[in-house]
């Protein structure tokens, strides 16, 4: 049986990611897949990022984001840290995190951290806890994140989604070449594995 390969596209800031996360966690199970992550910041430099007390994000959230975070049973809240932080050092750290195989478990802890913690992953010394959490150096991710070692690692891969694989929105799954936006329903999504694998 072939390992089938997910490739997620997606964002630190977009809690539709760590449900998308969820659903993939528990269509995937028993089966035999590689899922990879990829960096699309929905809000580069110098776009403005969101804010808490604008209506847009507690209206989205209270229509979309709760309903769904509930019916799926994934603990999530809006953080209350205005306006939301950039994710371009998160995803430096992120290349960091592939490179030595923890690219996976630095996503979610990233998510988590941010949407069931409150933590501000636009903090470096933030970034520095999570990437420890997960067996990263601490004081090397922080060096990393001075230097901008990873910066032109994750401009090339920004542009890969956006100019190659043509992202416009995340979550975006793509799984052997069909491409599923949005959070996919959890016993849909195995059906479709099943099938394929």
């Amino acid at each position: 049986m072939l390992t089938q390969k997910i490739i997620v596209y997606s964002d630190y800031v977009c809690p539709f990611c760590l449900l998308a996360e969820e659903v993939l966690a528990e269509a995937t199970e028993g089966l035999d897949v590689d899922i990879q992550w990829r960096p699309f910041e929905l809000r580069p430099a110098p776009v403005p990022t969101l804010k808490v007390e604008d209506p847009y994000l507690p209206r989205v959230w209270r229509e979309s984001v709760y309903p769904m975070a509930e019916q799926l049973g994934v603990p999530i809240k809006l953080p209350n840290i205005s306006p939301q932080p950039r994710t371009d050092k998160a995803f430096e750290v992120f290349a960091m995190a592939e490179e030595h195989g923890v690219g996976h478990a630095y996503s979610m802890a990233t998510l988590k951290a941010f949407f069931q913690q409150e933590r501000d992953i636009g903090d470096p010394d933030v970034l520095a806890d999570i990437a420890d959490s997960v067996g990263l150096e601490r004081q090397s991710v922080l060096d990393a994140l001075a230097e901008g070692r990873y910066r032109e690692q994750h401009q090339a891969a920004l542009r890969h989604a956006m100019e190659e694989a043509r992202i416009q929105s995340v979550p975006t799954l793509i799984i052997d070449g069909e491409t599923i936006q949005g959070v996919p329903d959890p016993a849909a999504l195995k059906h479709f594995l099943t099938e394929r694998a």
